[in-house]
């Protein structure tokens, strides 16, 4: 029987239905008003085609030559009175530093897609695309690759290119003349801001513009080993050579100089950037962190803790019981928004404390020696500070020049060596109060 109760829950229920239905168009009506939207502004791309060079190519590429200006600054690295300067993708300037204020280049080692280095002994390790390379430089009118080891570094890639045989590696991008048009809504951006087009890849127009097509395609004497700087992804601690590739810690045994033998690789994360040795143990920066390695088994590291951060990019160097680390943004690839530098309490491997954070303007590398802290911190230069009073830092700033745009320092006996946007400068900080400008070697290939 249709009774008035009946009819009236049959009316509640096609009014909820009906209720139901608009506000089903209307959450569609949004959703495809906004892909609609979303899907007319179109940007245009600019297409860069990877160029291959073959292996055997690369490989027989290893030659010194005499000295030549310093067109780019890449690692920075110290031993026995000798600079070597890393220019990034082409290999490593030799610079006399015996007299800091007057330092000569020496020689200039090509090496075809070197961006990292390490020397013990007479011996320079440096990375070639996907091999370690070492090279004899007892004799500086006569270098020479004596060793190489091919394909230890197995995660070599530029923008997802990876090497191959046939093909060899992608060495340069060249811009083709193709015009290209795409739609948001088809995109599937990739974490370098691009998109993958025919056999290559297409830049946004404004990207396109700051798209070096060189160093796009990176990754990353006497007894015992030299310095290197906080950005370094290689580092040598007793008889070993420690390298990061990719997410890994490879392993070299370099007991013997001339002949390097690979051991096994460690895996710590995949946004390791940056590795400082310290007594038996490694520290490694990455984005989001900083991890602690045991290395009192040489061949076999063991994690023993991590100190989470947010995402950013993160060297780090350690004097004592603590560690210093320095965040920043402003870059692609360090995606946080926190600019400082972190101090950490490292007495207790296992449980790194952070003692004090300290805001900074974009800090890059830095360097500790002896209670005195230096931080290249972007457009504020180069900062030297006391660091005695863990919890007053910002207290004890002792000299700063803001007329240079630092990346990385190592301090050593009184002297600064620094790189830069500039060069390579050198200070005397003798005087505490005081960085005395010793040298100055500048970048030649400014417009």
């Amino acid at each position: 029987m249709d009774t008035l109760e009946n009819r009236i829950q049959k009316r509640v229920h096609v009014s909820l239905y009906a209720l139901l239905f608009l506000t089903i168009l209307l959450g569609l009506s949004v959703l495809l008003e906004g892909c609609t939207d979303k899907c007319e502004m179109r940007n245009q791309y600019v297409y860069f085609e990877p160029v291959y060079t073959t292996l055997s190519e690369i490989r027989s590429g290893v030659r010194a030559t005499n000295s030549k200006p310093i067109e780019a600054i890449g690692k920075i690295y110290f031993k026995d009175n000798y600079l070597f300067i890393n220019e990034p993708g082409e290999g490593i300037h030799i610079i006399d530093d015996a007299d800091k204020e007057n330092p000569v280049k020496k020689a200039f080692i090509e090496i075809p897609g070197n961006y990292d280095l390490a020397i013990k002994g007479n011996i320079l390790y440096a990375d070639s695309y996907i091999d370690l390379v070492a090279i004899d430089i007892s004799d500086l009118n006569s270098v020479r690759e004596i060793n190489r080891v091919q394909g230890i570094f197995s995660t070599y890639n530029s923008l997802g290119f990876y090497a191959d045989e046939v093909n060899g590696v992608v060495t340069e991008w060249k811009e083709k003349e193709v015009s290209i048009e795409a739609e948001d809504c088809n995109l599937q951006i990739q974490p370098w801001g691009g998109i993958y087009y025919d056999r290559g890849v297409a830049l946004p127009m404004e990207a396109a513009y700051a798209f070096n097509t060189k160093t796009a395609i990176a990754p990353g004497i006497g007894s015992g080993s030299g310095l290197g700087g906080s950005l370094a992804r290689f580092t040598i601690s007793n008889n070993y050579l420690y390298m990061l590739d990719g997410g890994d810690v490879r392993v070299v045994d370099v007991t013997v100089e001339s002949a390097p033998e690979p051991k096994d690789k460690f895996y710590v994360n995949w946004d390791i950037e940056t590795i400082f040795p310290h007594g038996n143990n490694l520290f490694i920066g990455a984005r989001s962190g900083m991890h602690i390695l045991d290395i009192s088994a040489p061949e076999s590291p063991q994690h023993i803790s991590t100190f989470q951060h947010v995402s950013s990019c993160d060297p780090v160097v350690v004097e004592g019981n603590y560690a210093y680390v320095t965040l920043r943004s402003g870059n692609p690839t360090c995606d946080g928004f926190d600019n400082q530098l972190d101090i950490l309490d490292i007495s207790n491997l296992q449980l790194p404390k952070l003692v004090e954070s300290y805001a900074m303007k974009n800090p890059h590398g830095l360097g500790v020696d002896n209670n005195l802290l230096f931080v290249c911190d972007g457009d504020d230069g180069i900062k030297m500070f006391n660091i005695e009073d863990k919890l007053a830092i910002d207290d004890n700033l002792l000299a700063q020049h803001k007329d240079i745009h630092a990346f990385d320092v190592i301090p050593f006996q009184n002297t600064l060596m620094l790189i830069g946007d500039d060069g390579i400068f050198q200070y005397d900080y003798t005087n505490l109060k005081d960085l005395k400008l010793l040298s100055h070697i500048r970048i030649e290939n400014e417009d």
